[in-house]
């Protein structure tokens, strides 16, 4: 029942035919392969549409299933595809392409901000990470400033793979304390910005990100408030 995930090596996938392997009794919809990214690390799965010869419903969100199954979940309680039945696929893209923005920029607070992570969200529209930070920030525009400069150096977002033994020689790569990479496959996928001396960071993620950082666009850092002893949570909207 393993379900490829185009969303890794494509994006940008806007739209895709599939077919259903199997329905699972709570009544989501498992595929051979989908452009919806299931819910995880902090980003939520994808929404939209799913067509067919005869039918079509909305898709709420896509969560992980069993054996590498992504299963799409409905909005509502309807008639399903059958088994076997080739199906259209088709994203909600605004909402996807905010997910890649705020996700991306996520990474670079994390680079402006070089503390423990110890949990986040990704929103459409904005954002937020928890760092393990005692104090909160003296100058808010200052890495507002920084942010945006990163930003607007349009650096090249890449991916590449290394074994879970290569994480576990170099465990400083995982800049979040509360969600680990998900191991059992025997490799860990990794998301560069920048590239050479100009590389900024470089980091575990299995999420979905844009091409280039100019593609985030302006962003502002709203609410820094405090979160236990010893944690800051930062937000991120975009402007």
């Amino acid at each position: 029942m393993i379900t490829e995930p185009l969303f890794l090596s494509d994006p940008y996938r806007k739209s895709v035919q599939s077919t259903v392997t199997a329905l699972t009794d709570e009544g989501g919809i498992v595929v051979d392969r989908t452009i919806f990214y299931a819910r995880g690390g902090g980003q939520p799965g994808d929404s939209g549409t799913l067509d067919w010869d005869g039918g079509r419903i909305p898709i709420a969100t896509a969560v992980k299933g069993e054996r590498g199954a992504i299963v799409l979940v409905p909005a509502d309680a309807v008639t399903l595809p059958p088994v076997g039945a080739t199906v259209g696929q088709r994203l909600d893209w605004d909402r996807r392409y905010g997910h890649m923005r705020i996700h991306t920029a996520l990474h670079l607070l994390s680079v402006v901000i070089p503390l423990p992570v110890t949990g986040g969200a990704v929103g459409a529209d904005k954002g937020r990470l928890d760092f393990d930070m005692p104090e909160a920030p003296e100058d808010k525009a200052l890495l507002e400033g920084r942010l945006n400069a990163l930003i607007t150096r349009d650096l090249p977002v890449t991916e590449d793979w290394i074994t879970e033994a290569d994480l576990d020689a170099n465990p400083s790569l995982a800049k979040t304390m509360s969600v680990q990479p998900p191991r059992g496959a025997g490799r860990i996928r990794l998301v560069r910005i920048g590239e050479g001396p100009g590389q900024v960071d470089l980091q575990p993620c299995g999420g979905t990100h844009v091409a280039r950082t100019g593609e985030i666009g302006k962003l502002s850092i709203g609410k820094i408030e405090k979160k236990g002893r010893q944690n800051r949570r930062v937000t991120i909207e975009l402007a």
